[in-house]
C-alpha cells in the first residue's frame, strides 16, 4: 500500500543518517553493529523509535553482504551522492488516528484511497523518491479471494513487437513508454534541468508499471497456471535492441505474475523457451519454412510444411511454452 505522505514538515524528521554504518567492515554483522551503536538514538536526540534504527542497521548489513562491499552508495538514485530518505518501523509503531498517520508523536496527512481505517497496521516504512516526495508504505492483512474450482492455464511469450502474447490470443501491446518521451527527455537533459528530467523518468516508470499491472492482474485472476519463457532482458540489453528491451519491462512483468499467482493460490513457472518459435504447436515438428535466426524475425505468420497449419508467430510460441510447462510439471520434483 503506497501513497504520498503530504505533510510539509515530514522531511524535517523523516530520515536518519548514521555515517558509521557506511564505513563498517564487510565482516561486521548486524548484531555487532547494533552493539556498537547502542544508545545512538538518545545521544543524537532522534524522535524515531529504537526498532527503526535496528531495522536500518540490519538491512544495511544485508546489503553489504550481498554486494560484497564495505561501503555502499545506499539508496542513491540516478548517480546522486545523497541517499534517499527511508524510515522502517515495526508493527504497532504507526497508527491511524483522526484521518492521519501517527508516528513518533507526529501526525502525517496521507492521501487515503484505500480506506486505511479498515485495516490494522503491521510493519512498514516511510520512503522518499527521487523527486523528494514521501510515501507511506504499510503491510495489512486482507482476506484471500477464493479462486473458482477450475482455473485457466496460459502460456506467455515475451517479445518486442508485442510485449507479451498469450496462448489464448490475448496480448500486451508494445508500450514505447520511453521512446514516446525520448525527445522531450533529451531536450531536458541538454538543458541540464534536473527537475523535469526526474519528472519525465517518473512518468515513464509509472506508465509502464500501470500497463503491466493491469495486464498481470487480469492474467493472474483468470488463470491458475501461468507459464512464461525465460527470455533474459539482461543479456539482450547488451545488443542493439537495448532500448526496446529495457522499455518492455519483462522482469517487472514476470515479478508481478509470480507474486500475484501466489496471492491467488496459483502456480507460476519459467521454462526454457528454446525453439518454441520454430516448432509447430500442432505437430511438434520444426519445418523447413518456420522462422529461424535473425532473418526470421520479420516473419510474423507462417504455414507448417509438415501439417499445413498456419500460425501466428507469437501465439504459436506461447502455445509451445504452455506445452513445455506441462511436461515440466509431469516430471515433478525429485526427493532431496
Amino acid at each position: 500500500m503506497k501513497r504520498n505522505a503530504a505533510n510539509a514538515d515530514s522531511a524535517e524528521y523523516s530520515w536518519i543518517a548514521i555515517p558509521e554504518v557506511g564505513y563498517m567492515n564487510l565482516g561486521t554483522s548486524a548484531f555487532e553493529l547494533m552493539k556498537d551503536l547502542k544508545g545512538i538514538r538518545k545521544q543524537r536526540g532522534m524522535m524515531i523509535d529504537s526498532t527503526a534504527v535496528q531495522e536500518t542497521i540490519a538491512v544495511h548489513a544485508k546489503a553489504r553482504k550481498q554486494a560484497k562491499k564495505n561501503k555502499l552508495s545506499w539508496r542513491c538514485s540516478g548517480g546522486s551522492k545523497k541517499a534517499l530518505g527511508w524510515i522502517p518501523f515495526k508493527s504497532g509503531a504507526a497508527k491511524w488516528v483522526n484521518g492521519c498517520v501517527r508516528y513518533a508523536g507526529l501526525y502525517f496527512k496521507v492521501w487515503d484511497s484505500y480506506g486505511l481505517s479498515q485495516f490494522a497496521f503491521r510493519s512498514g516504512c516511510f520512503s522518499q523518491d527521487a523527486r523528494g516526495r514521501w510515501y507511506f508504505n504499510i503491510v495489512v492483512k486482507v482476506e484471500t479471494v477464493a479462486r473458482p474450482a477450475e482455473g485457466g492455464q496460459i502460456g506467455i511469450d515475451l517479445g518486442l513487437k508485442t510485449t507479451a502474447t498469450c496462448s489464448n490470443g490475448e496480448c500486451l501491446a508494445r508500450q514505447d513508454c520511453y521512446r514516446n518521451l525520448e525527445q522531450k527527455l533529451g531536450k531536458a537533459q541538454r538543458a541540464k534541468d534536473k527537475k523535469p528530467i526526474k519528472a519525465i523518468h517518473a512518468k515513464i516508470k509509472n506508465t509502464r508499471k500501470d500497463e503491466i499491472h493491469q495486464f498481470t492482474h487480469k492474467i493472474a485472476k483468470e488463470n491458475s497456471l501461468i507459464i512464461v519463457g525465460n527470455v533474459s532482458s539482461q543479456s539482450l540489453a547488451k545488443t542493439k535492441m537495448a532500448k526496446s528491451v529495457l522499455d518492455a519491462g519483462w522482469f517487472m512483468l514476470k515479478t508481478q505474475l509470480d507474486y500475484k499467482s501466489i496471492a491467488t493460490q496459483g502456480v507460476f513457472i519459467e521454462i526454457n523457451e528454446n525453439y518454441t518459435t520454430q516448432t509447430c504447436s500442432c505437430c511438434g515438428l520444426i519445418s523447413a519454412n518456420s522462422p529461424k535466426g535473425r532473418a526470421g524475425l520479420r516473419i510474423r505468420e507462417w504455414t507448417c510444411a509438415e501439417c499445413g497449419t498456419t500460425h501466428d508467430r507469437d501465439i504459436n510460441a506461447a502455445k509451445n511454452i504452455l506445452a513445455l510447462g506441462h511436461k515440466r510439471l509431469a516430471v515433478g520434483i525429485p526427493l532431496l
